[in-house]
């Protein structure tokens, strides 16, 4: 099994909006759906995803509405908004463009310098 690793800094709101994006969930589910999709790779700690959720949905990036869990609990679920799809957008394509930099960098031979 490929040891977990670590959530690279500023990188939280962007797997909240893309867990959010494939459909409605509670806090926990997030972090399960984000375990999940990075097939147990990373694993979000609750301390960090709770103050992230409420700085999304003051910035209007996802919106909340209580429902019921699975178990039968109050729970409150967040989606992705209008303004969340392009801002997940917008920082998929800066993502993308910095990893093809770094892998750039990190390719280049002695005799390319």
């Amino acid at each position: 099994m490929d040891k977990q690793l670590d959530l690279l800094q500023g990188t939280l709101d962007m797997l909240i909006l893309k867990a959010v994006s494939l459909g409605p969930l509670h806090g926990y589910g997030i972090l399960l759906r984000i375990q999940q999709i990075s097939k147990d790779r990373l694993e979000i700690q609750q301390g960090s995803l709770y103050p992230a959720l409420y700085r999304l949905e003051h910035q209007g990036w996802i919106a909340s509405e209580w429902g019921e869990s699975e178990n039968k609990r109050k729970a409150k679920y967040y989606r992705l908004t209008a303004a969340g799809k392009r801002k997940l957008q917008t920082e998929t394509e800066n993502w993308n463009r910095m990893a093809n930099v770094m892998a750039g960098i990190l390719g280049a031979k002695p005799e390319e310098v």
